[in-house]
């Protein structure tokens, strides 16, 4: 009875906490954050104190003085700096759960499926010390299935590839469990890595994170054009030759170029997948195809180069940003019903 009272008087939650965006969803309410995962710090009298959290740390990137760091806390899905992370986790806890209620939320947050037993008890505790109630743990490709309305829990075989900020997670799921997955470290900020190392060895430019990330999304293409160089945007950076700052016109052309070894890897990601796969569900994939998901599927033509590899349908999903965060709204919302597909650390 205490249980259900309590229950009641707080907000539950549901986190996806990538590594480029963190998104919260609240029970009954849908999402109501969507934030970049970023956390600027100063250092006062040697002790570390945070700044601001989000949108306005990430406008500070590559533009802030001295004395203020700013920090990604997660790489590769997982957490690289602990005690930010917190306290990231923790603003963003308060900032929705900002009722004067003497309970605290039960929340579930996304992993990747690769993570270790070490990473996830690290993300349960840093959960639970930013105040929930109880944290459950959900699997990255099992969220983003479920948020991509797939028949998880039927006994019959689905497809999910979630390209995410840090990583790409490949899930074959049936009956409520992960049959398959395999987790790559490459997502979106590898493809803004390669967009930038293009252009220092090919032009001798040097641009930052945000400039690269930009590119991406205006003229970013998986699959070269099929005649002319497609469409020319201008990039502004530092010419590594005399050191001064100089305009570049890129194509889509030179775009698919320098994002065809992170997409190569994606693809043989799926490759593996479908090789490892019982005939049964490969049978069912046949029919289902390949759905994606992710920051990373909103990419121009990627759904068009896996399909030419594997010759299978490749969809992407509605909602391919907020899958992952809908998915594991949705088990937050009918918890006794997806009860199996929570997972815990200890």
């Amino acid at each position: 009875m205490l249980s259900k009272l309590t229950g009641f008087w707080s907000t539950d939650m549901a986190i996806d906490l990538g590594t480029a965006n963190t998104l919260v969803y609240v029970k009954n309410e849908g999402i109501v954050l969507n934030e970049p995962s970023v956390v600027a710090i100063t250092n006062e009298g040697g002790r570390n104190k945070v700044l601001t959290v989000g949108s306005e740390a990430k406008e500070m990137l590559g533009r802030s003085p001295g004395n203020i760091e700013v920090i990604k806390p997660l790489k590769d899905g997982v957490i690289a700096d602990f005690e930010i992370a917190e306290e990231m986790l923790k603003y963003f806890i308060r900032k929705v759960h900002n009722r004067k209620t003497f309970t605290s939320p039960v929340v579930i947050v996304c992993v990747p499926s690769g993570s270790t037993s070490v990473e996830r008890r690290a993300i349960q505790e840093s959960t639970e010390r930013a105040g929930a109630r109880s944290a459950y743990l959900i699997e990255e490709p099992m969220a983003a299935a479920i948020g991509a309305g797939l028949p998880v829990t039927e006994p019959s075989g689905s497809m999910v590839v979630d390209i995410g900020g840090g990583t790409t997670e490949v899930g074959i799921l049936s009956l409520g469990g992960i049959v398959y997955a395999s987790s790559v470290r490459v997502g979106g900020d590898k493809m803004d890595e390669a967009i930038i190392a293009y252009l220092r060895r090919n032009h001798n430019l040097l641009i930052g994170s945000q400039s690269a990330e930009r590119l991406k999304k205006q003229i970013g293409t998986a699959y070269p054009p099929e005649d002319g160089d497609g469409e020319k945007v201008e990039v502004k950076g530092r010419d590594l030759v005399n050191g001064i700052p100089k305009e570049l016109l890129l194509t889509q052309r030179d775009l698919s170029e320098a994002l065809s070894e992170p997409v190569g890897t994606i693809v043989e990601a799926v490759k593996r997948a479908l090789e490892n796969t019982a005939p049964e569900l490969a049978a069912d994939i046949v029919d289902r195809g390949i759905i994606l998901t992710g920051g990373g599927s909103l990419l121009d033509g990627i759904d068009k180069v896996l399909r030419k590899a594997t010759g299978l349908p490749v969809t992407i999903a509605e909602d391919a940003l907020l899958s992952v965060v809908l998915g594991t709204g949705k088990v937050l919302d009918e918890m006794k019903k997806l009860e199996k597909v929570l997972r815990t650390a200890y």
